[in-house]
């Protein structure tokens, strides 16, 4: 991976400045003053794959999003100290008005779509248990979709999921 712009520039622990030096074979952001070694990681998201008599449940993006108006497969980002299943359950809700049950991850992925912020993706398969089909929170629209005819899509990888789902079709309904 290419060297990237510094978007970080102060130690979290004393507000010394930080700058990239070589520590164990990579660059990483290290304070001048303490030398704490300041770790850029992934954020991690969560996604829930919710199928109806052959199609995929997605959501529009809304205006206040990044990639307004391009769909998407109903995610969002892990709180600190949330775990994963929860995350995704509390994601699903705020965003389509229904209760899951989650029954399995179904794959990860590392997203690279946005340059500034480097995310790792956890799609889980899931079942609808309740709530009532609206859009809220980051979505204005929801509907279920083909696989095959699928609207204009806001993240390559939900696209690659859609891909592998094609692949292991059997058994979802």
């Amino acid at each position: 991976m290419s060297m990237r712009n510094q978007r970080f520039f102060h130690c979290p622990k004393c507000g010394g400045k930080l700058n990239y030096q070589q520590v164990a074979e990579k660059q990483r952001l290290v304070c001048s003053n303490c030398s704490y070694i300041f770790y850029e990681n992934p954020i991690v998201g969560v996604a829930a794959i919710v199928m109806n008599n052959g199609k995929i449940l997605l959501g529009k993006r809304s205006s206040t999003t990044a990639y307004p108006g391009l769909w998407c497969i109903p995610c969002g980002y892990v709180e600190y100290e949330e775990d994963v299943y929860d995350a995704v359950r509390r994601e699903f809700r705020e965003e389509t008005g229904l209760t899951i049950e989650v029954e399995r991850v179904f794959t990860a992925l590392s997203n690279f779509h946005n340059p500034n912020v480097h995310t790792v993706g956890i799609w889980f398969v899931a079942h609808v248990t309740g709530g009532t089909l609206l859009a809220g929170d980051d979505i204005s629209e929801v509907g279920y979709f083909e696989l095959e005819q699928l609207p204009p899509l806001a993240f390559p990888t939900d696209r690659q999921v859609i891909e592998l789902l094609k692949n292991e079709s059997k058994g979802f309904n």
